[in-house]
């Protein structure tokens, strides 16, 4: 038993971070299992995490689809069949009508280049982080130049097989 005395209660960002650990082990993609919760005013707007478009097979069945990507002037392997959990938490959030705007976005590593895109044109203020990205400079770049502000907890890249 926990003595209250001794009880740390989790800030905020802890607490979404962990509910986006959670929601990240929906993913259907063995290639990093991300999950993003979308908050705005303490209170979860939209989650996603990373799968194939409604109705297609996904990875953990049907196998990676590999592609040679472009991005922060290096090209490295990505898997393409799937949907990024940034992007599918925005596209839930469009799908029932919820205004993001203002809102932060929790996530397991530094977003992508295009889901950094998106995220600026939903009107996203926030971005926090659990381990940074290997292609996240043009990222990092676009948010700066945007005004975003981004949090990475921790400084590790986040690695995986194939990258």
């Amino acid at each position: 038993m926990v003595s209250p005395n001794n009880y740390k209660r989790p800030s905020w960002d802890e607490y979404f971070m962990k509910i986006a650990e959670m929601v990240g082990r929906r993913g259907t993609c063995d290639r990093g299992r991300n999950g993003a919760v979308i908050v705005k005013n303490k209170r979860i707007l939209s989650t996603g995490y990373v799968g194939s478009p409604v109705g297609l097979p996904h990875c953990d069945e049907a196998g990676h689809q590999m592609k040679e990507v472009s991005g922060d002037d290096k090209k490295s392997m990505h898997c393409v069949r799937t949907t990024h959990a940034e992007q599918n938490a925005i596209a839930q959030a469009a799908r029932f009508g919820m205004s993001i705007e203002g809102g932060t976005i929790y996530t397991k590593m530094t977003p992508c280049y295009t889901c950094a895109k998106m995220i600026i044109n939903s009107g996203i203020k926030r971005v926090v982080c659990a381990k940074d990205y290997h292609a996240s400079e043009d990222t990092k770049n676009v948010f700066k130049a945007a005004g975003i502000e981004m949090v990475i907890i921790d400084k590790d890249i986040e690695k995986y097989e194939n990258q």
